[in-house]
């Protein structure tokens, strides 16, 4: 028994919705911008920068805690985008059977 039109309708648009994702960027910031991370809405880190003129070289777990500030909201973002994405169509998504 083959998909039905809307079955098939809904995986392309869960589809393209995971697409979207992968272009969907998030950047944070920490320690007044000496930390910069870029997360996507797939939950990857795109890009860390980190500005050596705010960095005090002999306060290493300052900048330690600057990078984990950073990565953490980076990701709370992107999830809670990726969540907003995808919410309506996992709910249509058990209307098909699957």
């Amino acid at each position: 028994m083959g998909a039905t039109f809307d079955q098939v309708k809904m995986l392309n648009q869960l589809r393209k919705a995971q697409k979207d994702l992968k272009n969907e960027i998030v950047e944070v910031e920490a320690g007044d911008g000496a930390v910069v991370i870029q997360v996507t809405g797939e939950l990857k880190i795109k890009k860390v920068s980190i500005d050596p003129e705010k960095v005090d070289l002999n306060d290493i777990s300052e900048l330690e805690r600057w990078v984990e500030n950073a990565m953490r909201d980076g990701f709370a973002k992107a999830q809670e985008i990726a969540s907003d994405k995808m919410k309506p169509l996992m709910g249509s998504l058990g209307n098909l059977g699957m």
